[in-house]
């Protein structure tokens, strides 16, 4: 089914959309210090991706997105797995987080932790699952697909 797009709302998502994407950045980076962190950011660009998806529908939000959804969530989960086993390396108990200080010019004293390492996977999963969703539910039908019919069983 093809919709008449609106142009008032395709540009005020396309500007909305980034804005979005850059606050869920804020959330992430701020997370371990302040209300955010890597679920309460992914979820927050996916509410991004969401507002994509009103404008254009699901090819629009295939049309925006790096690389698929399956690569986002693959990637996430790794880095969170090997972020909880790293701290087994250094002798401590899974996930068990650890800091570093280091003295950057202009930016002064600054802690690196593992917890931002972590949050960023979960990022990459939330972030990855919510497209995955957006593009599933606008999908149509392609070649070689059985309609359900009624009654819930696939034709044949």
């Amino acid at each position: 089914m093809r919709f008449r797009r609106s142009l008032v709302l395709d540009v005020g998502v396309r500007v909305t959309f980034h804005t979005v994407l850059l606050f869920s950045l804020f959330l992430l980076f701020a997370g371990h210090n302040a209300p955010g962190g890597g679920f309460i950011g992914g979820l927050v660009a996916g509410a991004a991706f969401m507002l994509r998806y009103v404008g254009g529908g699901a090819d629009e939000v295939q049309r925006i997105e790096p690389v698929t959804p399956e690569v986002l969530l693959g990637t996430g989960v790794i880095i969170a797995v090997l972020t909880g086993m790293a701290s087994l390396v250094f002798g401590g108990d899974f996930l068990q987080s650890g800091y570093h200080p280091q003295d950057l010019p202009l930016l002064g004293k600054v802690s690196f932790t593992s917890v931002l390492v972590f949050d960023i996977g979960v990022y990459l999963v939330v972030v990855g699952l919510v497209v995955g969703v957006l593009r599933s539910l606008g999908r149509e039908e392609t070649e070689g697909e059985a309609a359900p019919a009624e009654g819930g069983e696939a034709a044949t």
